[in-house]
């Protein structure tokens, strides 16, 4: 029998004597047969409800095993350079007299802000790996004591077997068959007293004895070892039993604990509680409307305070829907009886009915939605109304505008609020009037359904934009981003939002200047009283809205028309404009991405016959002075006196063409009905006889272009 057998046959006999094994082989094997019933079957029960529950949430510890750890040194790198660089900026600005609130400062602090969270989630994606390793270390580990105690149970095995052998070769004693410690073990931990090294290593019946003498000398103290184990983990189960108990009775004092300080949460704008409760529903949330409410969120909470998300709708509903269905356990004869029952009492019912059951199906809601609030500076909301049609796997929104004053005045600003038309083209080219997934159209061929358009009014409007916020991408002719879910969502949160407010703001203007065209003012703000002479005669006296179809039927847009600048989703304006017997019409067509894209003109004059920008040189010149050097009329940003402006340099050019327009043959300048008023240094020049429309301020005469 090998020393090194010998040496390792001893554990395996305290192990199976003793029950508490105290060497590190035996606390690694106590690890692993513990660790199970800790936190990783917790971990495993979430991810089974998850799997039942059949939610997709965002998770970090996912999203960590597809990011590669040299990138995000990278970005870290980029990060803290962006921060050192804001902040150099900032010093610059405060070092040239900036003062602290100013825009510059405040825009350069947010961009901070973003920086120091990209660094809060690197920080927790490290430690995330630093646990990571630590925990595959613990794991390897552990692996490794399972095979050290089979290799122990192997020698083990190897050792009775020599055992059985000796037993029948020769005589054994019976203390033989205590597995005693090595050699070279028991004369390196054996006391002087008891090893005798000078007797025992030349007497083999001594060394026997002195062995078997510090054997029990071991077993006495691993004995008392056991014994104070037990003691101290009775002590540790009544100390674990007590605080259970008064953990248990926390519970109740901390419930009314919350309810007391709800006065103080309201007082001091910290809705714990609201917060609680919106984070138990939101688990509920499908993948889409969830990615949608912790972006949102996440900005709002980061870039914009005046936005909120809130979830509306069935929770019980939506529980109902994520729980799996039960499996059916009836017998044989109760399946019987009921699909009997169910014969008596069934219709058969027509195929109109059953596709209209199918179409309802296929377009119903989740129970939940979101709301998400835009706040504007005057007081005004934004409400967007965010759904998922289930079987679609598509978003859709709706809109309601909330204002401090009341918008009922202006008529020909129907349209501008309304809910149908206000988020049209948001994006160039978004109409959301048809879906973006094209799955979708095999669907709706199966269940008679021609245009998603047809229910855009119920359901909501499915904007691409609006995909893009839930996560959502589908393939298309135009290039992907290849991004997805909550990056792909993040991505697009902040254009959108400010153009979703830029929208409202620019509607709003509009409702306010159309109220005071309607009563024949031009609202010109102070900003803009240097573009136009201090005294204009031509006015306006009519401001109506009309259709498409009105549109189309004047003869002098039919230029416009085939140039194809005319859209159904535009907004169409009839403004005449008049100054003694000369009548001006101008059809206005304005776009829906008004300011971004200017309002285009076309105009027909009635005077003496009637004349356009297609039979007359003036009048094109006319046009483009409100259509071409529109830049010159933007005024202060974001450009929302831009159409005011326009319809006012159209009156200051109408008096120019009037004044400057030849009536009498003998060669006298100006009609006897238009006298001149406006200085000119040419009244007309070219073969065309173009007439000076550009106004040159401070000097305040007209020129030529």
């Amino acid at each position: 029998m090998s020393s090194d057998a010998v040496k390792k046959r001893k554990p395996k006999v305290i192990r199976s004597e003793a029950g508490a094994p105290e060497t590190k082989r035996g606390r690694a094997e106590g690890d692993q047969v513990t660790y199970p019933a800790g936190p990783h079957l917790i971990g495993q029960r979430k991810l089974f409800t998850a799997k039942n529950q059949d939610v997709r949430v965002y998770n970090e510890e996912v999203e960590l095993e597809v990011r590669d750890p040299q990138q995000d040194y990278m970005l870290y790198k980029d990060t803290c350079a962006a921060l050192a660089k804001l902040m150099e900026e900032i010093q610059e600005l405060k070092a040239g007299g900036a003062k602290v609130q100013s825009v510059e400062i405040e825009e350069r602090r947010t961009q901070c802000s973003v920086h120091f969270i990209t660094l809060k989630k690197l920080n927790r994606l490290a430690h995330m790996r630093l646990k990571k390793g630590r925990d595959q270390t613990h794991e390897a580990k552990q692996r490794v004591d399972v095979l050290h105690l089979q290799l122990q149970n192997l020698l083990y095995e190897v050792m009775h077997l020599q055992k059985e052998i000796g037993k029948c070769l020769e005589f054994r004693s019976q203390h033989e068959e205590i597995e005693l410690v090595s050699e070279e073990e028991f004369f390196q931990e054996a006391p002087a007293e008891i090893s005798r090294p000078h007797v025992t290593r030349d007497d083999q019946h001594q060394l026997t004895l002195a062995r078997l003498d510090w054997e029990l000398e071991q077993r006495k103290r691993l004995a008392e070892q056991y014994k104070m184990s037990l003691a101290r983990k009775e002590k540790i189960q009544k100390a674990i039993e007590q605080k259970r108990e008064y953990l248990s009775s926390l519970q109740p004092g901390l419930q009314n604990i919350m309810q007391a300080s709800l006065p103080v949460q309201e007082y001091l704008a910290i809705p714990f509680e609201h917060m609680q409760k919106q984070a138990e529903v939101a688990r509920h949330l499908p993948p889409p409307l969830y990615v949608l409410l912790v972006q949102a969120g996440a900005y709002g909470q980061a870039c914009d305070k005046n936005l909120s998300v809130s979830i509306s709708g069935d929770v019980d509903e939506a529980k109902a829907l994520s729980r799996p269905p039960e499996d059916s356990q009836d017998d044989e004869s109760d399946s019987d009886a009921e699909e009997e029952q169910q014969n008596t009492k069934r219709r058969r019912a027509t195929l109109g009915v059953q596709l209209d059951d199918k179409r309802k199906e296929m377009l119903r809601r989740h129970p939940l939605s979101l709301c998400v609030d835009l706040k504007c500076k005057d007081g005004s909301v934004l409400h967007l109304f965010f759904y998922y049609l289930m079987n679609l796997n598509i978003l859709t929104v709706k809109t309601k505008v909330s204002t401090t004053t009341d918008l009922s005045g202006a008529v020909s600003a129907g349209e501008l609020l309304n809910s149908e038309s206000l988020l049209n083209c948001l994006y160039a080219s978004d109409h959301g009037k048809e879906t973006p997934n094209p799955a979708n159209r095999y669907q709706f061929d199966k269940v008679g359904i021609t245009t998603f358009g047809d229910y855009v009014s119920d359901l909501g409007h499915p904007f691409v934009w609006v995909q893009k916020l839930g996560g959502l991408q589908f393939s298309s002719g135009g290039a992907q981003s290849g991004l997805t879910g909550s990056a792909l969502s993040a991505s697009h949160m902040e254009r959108t939002m400010k153009l979703l407010r830029g929208r409202l703001q620019a509607r709003l203007a509009l409702h306010k200047q159309f109220s005071s065209l309607e009563h024949s003012i031009i609202p010109v703000s102070s900003e803009c009283q240097h573009l136009f002479p201090a005294k204009v005669v031509s006015g306006l006296v009519r401001w109506t809205t009309m259709s498409c179809q009105e549109f189309t039927e004047l003869g002098f847009v039919q230029h416009v028309l085939k140039a194809g600048l005319v859209h159904e989703t535009d907004l169409f304006f009839m403004a005449t404009v008049e100054r003694g017997t000369a009548r001006l019409r101008a059809a206005v067509v304005m776009n829906p991405r008004y300011p971004e894209v200017a309002p285009l003109f076309s105009l027909s004059l009635h005077w003496k016959g009637e004349r356009s920008g297609r039979t007359d040189d003036n009048l094109q010149a006319m046009e483009s002075e409100v259509n071409v050097f529109r830049s010159e009329l933007q005024g202060p940003r974001p450009g929302l006196q831009l159409l005011t402006n326009q319809i006012q340099r159209l009156c200051v050019c109408l008096d120019v063409y009037l004044e400057t327009e030849s009536q009498v043959c003998d060669g006298s300048e100006g009609p006897k009905e238009f006298p001149r008023e406006k200085m000119c240094l040419r009244t007309a020049r070219g073969p065309s006889r173009l007439k000076p429309f550009k106004y040159n301020h401070p000097q305040g005469f007209f020129s030529h272009r």
